[in-house]
Formats: C-alpha cells, sequence, structure tokens
C-alpha cells in the first residue's frame, strides 16, 4: 500500500520541479504577468502536497482552483489564438510552435490541480489518482525529451 503514496509523492515533486522550470523561462516572454503565476501556484501546490499525501487544508484547495482557473482560462486563450491565426492544429503535438507549447503547458497545470483536488478530497485515496499523476510526469517529461532529442525539433520563435 505503500508505493502508490510514494508513486504520487514523488510524482508531485517531479510536477513542482517542471512548473518551476517553466515559470523561471517565462520572464522573458510578453504575457508573463499570466503564465508566472500559473507555473508558480502549480509549483507551489504539488510541492506542498509532494510532502503530506492527503491535505485538508483549506487554503491550499483554494490556490489549487485558484491554478485550475488560471490554467483553463489560459488554454482556452491559446486555443482560441491557434483557431484564429490557423497556424497548427488544435491537436498539435509540435513544439516548434509557441502555441502548442503554451497549450501543452496549461494542460499539464490543469491535469496535475485536478489531481490535486482529487487526492485531497478522496479519503482512502484512488490508485487512479496515483497513476494519472504518473501518467502526468511521463507526458511532461517525455514529450519534450522525445521531440528535443529524436527528433532533433528547434523552438520557432
Amino acid at each position: 500500500m505503500e508505493k502508490p503514496r510514494n508513486l504520487f509523492m514523488v510524482s508531485s515533486f517531479l510536477m513542482a520541479f517542471l512548473f518551476a522550470y517553466s515559470a523561471s523561462v517565462q520572464l522573458n516572454d510578453s504575457d508573463w504577468y499570466l503564465w508566472l503565476p500559473l507555473y508558480a501556484l502549480a509549483s507551489a501546490v504539488n510541492l506542498i502536497n509532494s510532502r503530506k499525501i492527503c491535505n485538508k487544508s483549506r487554503r491550499i484547495r483554494q490556490i489549487t482552483r485558484t491554478a485550475l482557473s488560471l490554467g483553463l482560462f489560459l488554454l482556452v486563450k491559446v486555443i482560441t489564438e491557434d483557431v484564429i491565426t490557423e497556424r497548427v492544429g488544435i491537436l498539435s503535438l509540435d513544439l516548434t510552435h509557441r502555441v502548442v507549447r503554451e497549450k501543452i503547458g496549461s494542460g499539464l497545470v490543469i491535469a496535475s490541480m485536478v489531481l490535486q483536488l482529487q487526492a485531497s478530497c478522496s479519503i482512502p485515496k484512488e490508485k487512479s489518482v496515483d497513476f494519472g499523476m504518473a501518467a502526468t510526469v511521463i507526458f511532461g517529461y517525455g514529450l519534450p525529451f522525445w521531440f528535443f532529442t529524436i527528433q532533433n525539433g528547434e523552438i520557432k520563435i
């Protein structure tokens, strides 16, 4: 029974690190004031919950909901921008384009925050939450690794 608990905690820590890195590279962006709080909040929630498996704190749940709301807002913003400009498809995973990177980033925040909320609300935590968090980590770290090392992709600015 300890392995899923450790899986969730390790996955939360890895997502906290990924979101902290994402927040740090937003400072040279034109709309940094939207993305920096998103990634900073997501990093903080994941870091706090990586230490405690079942955080019942009302304040942490409010921060999680705020990050989730901001993530949903930015996902809609990016998808709308993509549809209007017709540069890339909505389901594209081509990381050379900024809108795809932003879409994936906000999607990872949404997935992580939903799983964090489920983990904080469920009395006996479900294994699906543990494995969902692990899948989010695999996607969050695996896609850039695959794209930049195997595909030798380059970022278009």
